[in-house]
């Protein structure tokens, strides 16, 4: 059978299936485009909020604890070759001190601070929406359910040691340590700090609930 322009039957299923693989192709080529920028994205990622607790409240095995945590969060999230530290201050070192030089990128490619200096200035850009999880998700703060505000850092607003910070981050039983909200909103004696908004009631679990968190702490490359 033949086509009135002389084309066979033939030539013109030739022609389709050749259409056919073409856009499959530049659909292949799209997407694997499209993954190479989500990875080189993700590979820049050099800060985050940790999505979960350990599990034992603000009990993180020390700075060693809560610095491999970050590690292993930041590398399940697909992150790796950086060296990761926990913002914290504990008797032997202060959070501004540990983490590294900058700047800092979230995992969505926002740049959150340019450096030490201004990561502890006004002109830092931790917000809600940008002090987001090793995923890239948005962390509840205060008005959501639950509340997830109250970031441990065991630190004042320059970034150096406040209190005892629940025995260096080895109890998860009697004490306190200064926690931020990262959504810079809520209650305490600077309830806008990302850092430095007030002490927990605790050092368990449910204590540091009680005031609207859930042991979750800030996580930075220190390279």
């Amino acid at each position: 059978m033949h086509l009135p322009n002389g084309q066979n039957v033939e030539q013109t299923d030739q022609q389709r299936n050749n259409s056919m693989i073409t856009k499959v192709m530049l659909a292949a080529a799209l997407s694997l485009t499209g993954a190479t920028l989500a990875q080189a994205q993700d590979a820049d990622m050099s800060f985050f909020i940790t999505s979960a607790n350990p599990g034992s409240g603000a009990d993180l095995g020390g700075l060693a604890g809560a610095d491999a945590y970050c590690s292993s969060l930041a590398e399940a999230a697909g992150v790796t070759g950086k060296t990761w530290a926990a913002y914290l201050s504990s008797s032997a070192e202060n959070a501004r001190d540990r983490i590294g030089e900058g700047p800092w990128m979230n995992a969505n490619g926002i740049t959150v601070a340019k450096s030490v200096d201004d990561l502890h200035s006004e002109n830092n850009n931790l917000t809600k929406e940008t002090s987001v999880s090793e995923t890239g998700e948005v962390i509840n703060g205060r008005g959501d359910t639950p509340n997830r505000h109250d970031i441990l850092t065991g630190s004042n607003l320059d970034g150096m040691l406040e209190g005892n910070a629940c025995e260096d981050w080895t109890t998860s039983g009697e004490g306190s340590a200064m926690v931020g909200h990262h959504d810079r909103t809520g209650g305490g004696d600077n309830p806008t700090a990302w850092n430095s908004a007030h002490p927990s009631r605790g050092c368990g679990m449910e204590a540091l609930q009680g005031t609207g968190g859930e042991g979750l702490f800030y996580c930075f490359a220190t390279d």
